[in-house]
């Protein structure tokens, strides 16, 4: 290589590492993804019509709704609800969100099978029924959690009454 080639290369190297790095930077910024997430005023209406579905029972119920990781966004107790209720629809909703499973199935499935039946002894976890999870184009997005419905088949129902509304749920 003749000198006045290997001052030119010397002289771009720079610009050359600047345009690699530039890349790097492309490269970790098209990692982000776009994620939808439950807005209060949803959480607001989904507790609504978990309530709705409850007094069709006579029941009063606590009512939980938490984002995708797990974050309360409502925790609601209803009137004349025992207050353990409340940290069970908690409970009961980060299980659902944290397993993708509705926590009556749950605590069907792990009591049959040796290798899950220790999900019973996770601190966080509440494998009663009343927790499912809340999907938006196949993503779940949260969960719900439903306790004091007389029982863990009338709290997944209960539970299940609530679903998402497309119109309040905004993109971030």
């Amino acid at each position: 290589m003749s000198l006045k080639k290997y001052i030119i290369l010397l002289l771009l190297s720079p610009f050359l590492a600047f345009a690699q790095n530039n890349n790097a930077k492309n490269e970790r910024l098209n990692a982000l993804e776009v994620t939808h997430q439950i807005t209060s005023k949803t959480a607001m209406q989904l507790a609504d019509l978990a309530r709705i579905k409850a007094d069709e029972l006579g029941k009063k119920v606590s009512v939980a709704i938490v984002d995708a990781s797990g974050q309360v966004i409502l925790l609601s107790r209803g009137d004349g609800v025992g207050v353990h209720n409340t940290e069970a629809s908690r409970r009961k909703a980060f299980t659902a969100v944290s397993t993708k499973t509705a926590t009556l199935i749950l605590g069907r499935n792990a009591k049959l099978n040796p290798d899950t039946q220790n999900l019973a002894n996770l601190p966080e976890l509440l494998l009663l029924g009343g927790g499912v999870p809340l999907y938006f184009n196949n993503e779940v997005i949260g969960a719900i959690g439903v306790s004091g419905g007389g029982g863990a088949e009338n709290d997944d129902l209960i539970a299940r009454a609530a679903s998402i509304i497309k119109e309040n749920i905004i993109t971030k």
